[in-house]
Order: C-alpha cells, then structure tokens, then sequence
C-alpha cells in the first residue's frame, strides 16, 4: 500500500473525484481507505422504542487505487 494512516490524498477517479483530505483509517487486507470528507453515504437508523429515527453520515471506504499522495 502506497499510503498509510495521517496522508494526505487526492481522489484521482469516481464521483469525488478532485477532493482531498486525509486517510483516517487503513484496511491493507482489502486494500481500501477511508478519506475523510470523502465518499460520504447516508443511512437511515432507526430509534429506540419511543424515539425519532435519523439520518446518519459516515464516509465509506474506497479503494486505494483511486487516490493518490499529494
């Protein structure tokens, strides 16, 4: 893996592409990285007996392939 937790990186490729931020977390197995401010997904999450649901924001991993050093 070419980049490590703490980088900073440029996605190269995909629907954020020219974005930049850096790797909060690594996944060397899968070859995947998080970028923070990156490939953000929403998700629906359900309350607790009683309570509203919400919407949760949290970014999703994206193959290392697709960033590089800046």
């Amino acid at each position: 893996m070419h980049v490590k937790k703490g980088d900073k990186v440029r996605v190269i490729t995909g629907k954020d592409k020219g974005k930049t931020g850096a790797i909060v977390r690594a996944l060397p197995k899968e070859d995947l990285v998080v970028v923070d401010g990156v490939a953000i997904v929403k998700r629906h999450r359900k309350g607790a007996q009683g309570q509203a649901g919400r919407i949760v924001e949290h970014p999703r991993p994206i193959h290392v392939s697709n960033v590089k050093k800046v």
